[in-house]
């Protein structure tokens, strides 16, 4: 299934936890914190002013990004878990 969000929303994948501690102990899926990084696989045009035009978004299908613990909507695609967001949920673009 394809997806294209809307004015300022993302749909971001989240990037792989960590499976091991620095000292070499593999951590339980039941412990792991979900990671607060991943890869914008799709992205609207931008948001609309009060006067109707679009402001183009400053990241990019592609872009890796940092994002807030509880930023975005959880949904399920053809089975993957993503994430939706608007552009403000973003803190940073991985470079």
């Amino acid at each position: 299934m394809k997806l294209r969000p809307l004015h300022d929303r993302l749909i971001v994948k989240r990037l792989d936890g960590e499976e091991k501690t620095a000292g070499g102990l593999f951590i339980p899926d039941t412990a792991k914190e979900k990671p607060q990084k991943g890869t914008i696989i799709a992205a609207g045009n931008g948001k609309k002013t009060d006067e109707g035009k679009t402001v183009a978004m400053d990241v990019k299908v592609g872009d890796t990004v940092l994002f807030g613990k509880y930023a975005g909507t959880e949904i399920k695609v053809d089975g993957e878990e993503l994430l939706m967001m608007r552009e403000d949920d973003i803190l940073a673009v991985v470079e």
